[in-house]
């Protein structure tokens, strides 16, 4: 208020610069009683001026006095009211000409009236439009009559709104609660107060600008320097009607920055996105949280939006700050939880975190959960990112739906990216694990780890950033790369998510906004007993969005075919790794987790809604009912399926690989666990998995698991490949294991790739078994009957199954039109001549189609060269019979001639 009345006696020195509006209309008065009249008139316009702004200060400062300013306030504008009255009368007869005046006066009035902009630092401007300023005074003389027109205006219509050229002028300084709050990170509406705003008088502009030396509006010609109000706060009122599209020259130590203001902007996200998200509904939450490069409003700048019911306040801190987000302060948008900036000129590279103030005023520095890209690690920013990647695997997308993945040909290798080839990127891993793959003949890849984590040793498994691809790899369009070469060589890929649990890591998910958000609220719930980790809360709806829409994020952004969803035995029930005590039935008091059963169906029933083509494969180790059974399908226990397209087939592959260990000698005592599979073959859909879980931490390797010398290692380890690719179910092998490697797999290091070194002495050996994989990939691919009906009981018929004092297993695989395959596994270590077996009589000779005894396999060439013909004795149940060589430790598959 003191700038202001010095400004007011400038004025009276230099009429013809600075008079106000009322002087003005005063001095085109022709008698001594109308200059009185006029006088007394300013003089109770001053009066109310200073009212009225004695009344907002009270509004901001103390509610209670607010309310007896008003009443002063009434009271002064009723005498002005009164006092104008008798000019207004006689200023009726201009009214016309007052108009024609002050529409040509307005652009005048803009560049003079930057002398009164409200604070000395205006003079600058103001210098620099005095020109203009002195043509203002004829042209703005009819002001006065606009003014006295409102006067009696107001006496017939009271609630007529007041010009804002003639309204009364407000101090446009934050205020005293406002600054407490900005400065303290706990601002809910930051947009309220920063930016540009209509007010009395005409707009002010409001910045917050920590360690700015000056802050100067630019619009167009006009240029203001806003008042320093000490903080970082800087503030001006310019008498203009509305507010005009500007820009912000900000002064630091050494440098002027030319810039958008972040806080002129409407919010960048609709009321669909809001309604969508408080609905746990947003099946693409990742183009609305997060952060994206954007174009708004004609600015280009980078969207920030992030989920923190619970915090006070949230600010954006990055390097494009220095890390201090106390400038950058995010607006809350509603009931949604949701908390919104835009900031103009920031673009891709950039690192950022959300700086959250926590309920207890504490402050935290959190990496976005939304984010698409991080540092690599241990370094934990997240980076803002976009994808330029154009695609080239139409052909592959517009087939992979043509038929379900239990009715085709499935066998998967598993690769972990980082140590397949250590040191690969993902454009190299893309020039070099295709071809590979393809040349071995699987159908499919499974990648392990895609999603960011930060410790390396976890092989993904506890995920901290779960819409970012590692960043140890290269960039997200480097690894869309990789999955667009793997299509392009006619490869699906699958890979490993984890939507099971997350890290404590204090810079992640844990906690995130000072409380539990993304964990159950119940400590009991919330830890995960075996790894130390914390268990999402599916029973939170915004919880299950994040995860529903993650999946889906994988397959739109990325062409992934499909997930292989880890841990899900530990998500279904209350009670997996916990202690009688420690863990609570649910409403109807049984163990199952009902929220994750919800979760696990409403992900897999949105997923093959909207991405058709694509798999998901349950890591599910316990006889939970209807894991691949359709949804909307109650089984027996009165749940519905979950949905999955794919099980892993856990208690095989414990059961068999228990067979294999066992010395050959003690076999026979161990038969059902080779058989007791096909009891339950059909209750689900079965992936046969080989995977790293048991090549690892002190499991060995396959070839390893095998009992005898080096020579029965390899013969078992051969023989076991046949009896698996033969199995009903789909296969899936670690790397390193389909060339035999005899040490356990480690992430530091590796495959043994030197053991195909043709310098090595027994690089044929290992070579071999390469060549007998790719030979069953191939049979397996051209041959309907091994995949056709994997889980349909009449694809599948024994043989002999009983046959346990001589190690031996046969059964025939069928395809829809009876067409025959007939598998025999030897796991006896001696040579079993014109063993005679039962067959269909309808097949006139078979012919072996794969030998894993074979000498280019590495075996010992024990074979049935010449086509095998039935004979008319029955033989275990059927018509007819053949007999056949089969070689010690050792599968033979035979299809007819």
């Amino acid at each position: 208020m003191p700038k202001q009345a010095a400004a007011k006696k400038a004025a009276a020195k230099k009429p013809a610069l600075a008079q106000s509006p009322a002087t003005k209309a005063t001095a085109a008065k022709s008698t001594a009683a109308k200059k009185t009249a006029a006088k007394k008139t300013v003089a109770k316009k001053t009066v109310a001026k200073k009212a009225v702004a004695k009344k907002t200060v009270a509004k901001k400062a103390d509610p209670a006095k607010a309310t007896a300013a008003q009443s002063t306030a009434k009271k002064v504008a009723a005498t002005k009211a009164a006092a104008e009255k008798t000019p207004a009368k006689k200023t009726t007869a201009k009214k016309t000409t007052t108009r024609a005046a002050a529409k040509k006066a307005t652009t005048a009035k803009t560049a003079a009236t930057k002398t009164t902009a409200a604070h000395t630092p205006a003079k600058k401007a103001a210098a620099k439009k005095a020109p203009a300023a002195r043509k203002a005074p004829a042209r703005k003389a009819p002001a006065k009559t606009a003014g006295a027109r409102k006067a009696t205006a107001k006496k017939t219509a009271p609630a007529q709104v007041v010009p804002p050229e003639m309204e009364i002028a407000v101090s446009p300084a934050v205020g005293a609660v406002d600054r407490e709050r900005l400065l303290g990170g706990t601002h809910h509406d930051p947009h309220s107060v920063l930016g540009a705003h209509p007010v009395p008088g005409g707009v002010a502009f409001r910045a917050f600008r920590p360690y700015a030396l000056s802050v100067t509006v630019v619009a167009g010609e006009l240029r203001a320097e806003l008042h320093d109000d000490g903080q970082g706060f800087f503030s001006g009122l310019l008498p203009l009607r509305e507010v005009p599209a500007y820009r912000l020259l900000v002064e630091y130590e050494g440098t002027v920055l030319d810039t958008e203001d972040a806080y002129r902007f409407l919010p960048t996200l609709g009321d669909l996105d809001l309604h969508l998200i408080g609905e746990g509904r947003h099946e693409e939450l990742w183009t609305a949280l997060g952060a994206h490069p954007m174009t708004h409003e004609g600015v280009t700048g980078t969207r920030f939006s992030v989920w923190a019911p619970n915090a006070r306040g949230v600010r954006v801190a990055g390097t494009f700050n220095f890390w201090d987000g106390t400038g950058h302060v995010m607006r809350s948008l509603g009931s949604s939880g949701v908390w919104e900036l835009f900031l103009p000129d920031i673009g891709e590279g950039e690192l950022y975190k959300f700086d959250i103030t926590r309920h207890d005023g504490s402050k935290t520095l959190r990496a976005d959960p939304m984010a698409r890209r991080t540092e690599v690690p241990p370094a934990t920013s997240s980076v803002i990112t976009s994808s330029e990647y154009e695609w080239g695997d139409a052909e592959w997308l517009a087939r992979r739906a043509e038929a379900p993945a239990h009715e085709a040909p499935f066998s998967v290798y598993e690769v972990h990216l980082a140590s397949w080839r250590p040191g690969l990127t993902y454009r190299q891993l893309a020039d070099q694990l295709p071809g590979y793959v393809k040349n071995l003949g699987f159908t499919h890849v499974e990648l392990m780890p895609v999603a960011e984590h930060p410790f390396g040793g976890s092989w993904g498994y506890q995920v901290t950033g779960f819409y970012a691809p590692t960043a140890r790899l290269g960039t997200p369009d480097d690894f869309r790369h990789l999955v667009d070469s793997l299509h392009r060589a006619g490869i699906g890929v699958l890979m490993d998510w984890v939507p099971a649990h997350f890290p404590r890591d204090d810079w992640a998910l844990a906690e995130f906004d000072g409380r539990p958000l993304y964990e159950h609220e119940d400590p009991l719930r919330a830890a995960h007993p075996d790894w130390g980790t914390l268990e999402f809360d599916f029973g939170r709806r915004e919880v299950r969005n994040f995860l529903v829409s993650n999946a889906l994020y994988w397959c739109e952004e990325f062409h992934i075919d499909g997930l292989r969803v880890d841990a899900v035995a530990s998500m279904l029930y209350l009670d997996y790794s916990r202690e009688a005590g420690q863990w609570t039935p649910n409403e109807h008091g049984g163990r199952e987790n009902l929220d994750a059963v919800a979760f696990l169906q409403e992900m897999n029933a949105t997923v093959y809604r909207r991405v058709p083509g694509v798999v998901t494969i349950a890591e599910e180790s316990t006889a939970w009912d209807g894991v691949t059974r359709a949804t909307h399908h109650e089984g027996p226990s009165g749940f519905g399926g979950l949905g999955f397209g794919l099980k892993w087939n856990m208690g095989w592959m414990h059961d068999s690989l228990q067979y294999m260990s066992h010395e050959p000698v003690h076999r026979k005592y161990h038969h059902h666990e080779m058989t007791f599979s096909m009891v339950y073959a059909y209750s689900e859909n079965y992936v046969l998995p080989i995977s790293h879980d048991e090549v690892v931490h002190g499991k060995r390797s396959l070839v390893s698991k095998m009992p005898g010398d080096w020579w029965q290692q390899r013969a078992g380890h051969r023989a076991y490949l046949g009896f698996m690719w033969a199995h009903p179910g789909k296969q899936l092998l670690f790397m390193g294991q389909e060339f035999a490697q005899g040490a356990e797999w480690s992430e530091a290091h590796g495959p043994d790739w030197w053991l195909l070194d043709p310098g090595y002495g027994a690089e044929p050996d290992h070579r071999g078994v390469r060549d007998l994989v790719r030979d069953l990939n191939t049979v397996y691919r051209a041959t309907p009957a091994l995949w056709r009906l994997d889980t349909d009981p009449a694809g599948f018929e024994w043989i002999v199954g009983d046959a346990a004092d001589d190690n031996i297993l046969a059964f025939l695989r069928l395809d829809p039109e009876g067409t025959p395959i007939l598998a025999v596994s030897n796991f006896a270590p001696v040579v079993r001549q014109d063993y005679r077996l039962g067959v269909p009589e309808d097949v006139p000779a078979w012919h072996e189609a794969v030998n894993t005894d074979a000498a280019r396999y590495g075996g010992g060439d024990n074979t049935n060269p010449e086509p095998v013909k039935p004979e008319a004795q029955p033989w275990h149940g059927r018509p007819a019979s053949i007999r056949l060589t089969l070689p010690p430790l050792s599968t033979v598959w035979l299809r007819p001639a």
